[in-house]
């Protein structure tokens, strides 16, 4: 009572409870040692002997828009997961070395296949995939839209042209399809003179384009802007228009994982199947607490 601790047997916690303390409590192997009377030692080989993996749910009757994406830890593996939006439950997981097509198709797939029926997917622009998937509404997430403009103009441009293009896409969200179709036509006519403005090299005598970054980003938007509105479609009611939600269920995905750094590859797939495991149950708990 006098030290604030509290200990307990280490041969009574059972894995499943070792487990919750490591992950979803976000208790250290420290304290987690300190909780159970044990060395840290004996907890960490107690951690490694538990068999955590993901399994593929049954999907029947589900259905909704789906969010795909990848993050990385490092440049040699990351996570592929599927998220449907009215839940946040994970309908795919996957370790993956590189963003393919081919990972993706998988995933589509495989949900499919089990059983969930896709009104329509959100992605944050892998240009391949729009005629990968040419059997579903497909919606390009606004914000990486966004991104993907200031990476070209920079957070502070200098050049009219650019001040101009940079202010429309700040009000990309709050515009419908045709607004910004006018908008982003009428940009292009007048600053034409400066978009299509060259400069002779005096090395090579060959002629480029002068603002050839301006002009990058006005080619992704046009690419990616028959994508950008599908949630305003017909049929496509209550599809988001950003990626936020999978975002969002990275960054506390990494948040639990900085709670235990110096994890090897291999612990660092058991945490996250661990994870996404947990994270299906909850939604799963909570749909069947919701039901009539």
């Amino acid at each position: 009572m006098a030290c604030g601790h509290q200990f307990r047997a280490g041969d009574t916690m059972t894995d499943k409870e070792l487990w919750t303390l490591y992950q979803a409590s976000k208790q250290t192997v420290g304290e987690i040692a300190s909780i159970a009377g044990k060395s840290p030692s004996t907890i960490k080989r107690r951690l490694r002997g538990i068999d955590i993996r993901w399994e593929q749910p049954r999907l029947d009757g589900r259905g909704g828009f789906v969010h795909l994406d990848v993050t990385y830890w490092g440049r040699n593996w990351g996570v592929l997961l599927a998220l449907d939006d009215a839940t946040c439950r994970p309908l795919y997981v996957a370790f993956v070395k590189h963003e393919t097509v081919a990972d993706y198709v998988k995933a589509v797939e495989t949900i499919t296949d089990m059983g969930y029926a896709i009104r329509g997917i959100v992605i944050d622009g892998m240009r391949s995939l729009f005629d990968t998937f040419p059997q579903y509404r497909i919606q390009m997430c606004q914000f990486h839209m966004r991104s993907i403009v200031d990476r070209y103009l920079t957070k502070s441009p200098r050049l009219k042209a650019a001040i101009a293009l940079k202010k429309l896409m700040e009000r990309l969200v709050s515009l419908k399809r045709e607004e910004f179709e006018r908008e982003f036509g009428q940009w292009r006519e007048d600053w034409a003179h400066t978009l299509n403005r060259q400069t002779t090299s005096k090395r090579t005598g060959r002629s480029h384009y002068t603002h050839k970054r301006l002009r990058t980003a006005m080619n992704s938007v046009a690419f990616y802007l028959l994508h950008l509105f599908t949630c305003q479609e017909k049929g496509c009611e209550g599809m988001p228009n950003t990626n936020n939600k999978i975002e969002g269920v990275f960054t506390d995905l990494k948040k639990n994982l900085n709670n235990h750094s110096g994890m090897g590859e291999a612990g660092r797939k058991r945490f996250i199947s661990g994870f996404f495991l947990a994270l299906a149950d909850n939604q799963a708990s909570h749909n069947d607490k919701a039901a009539p």
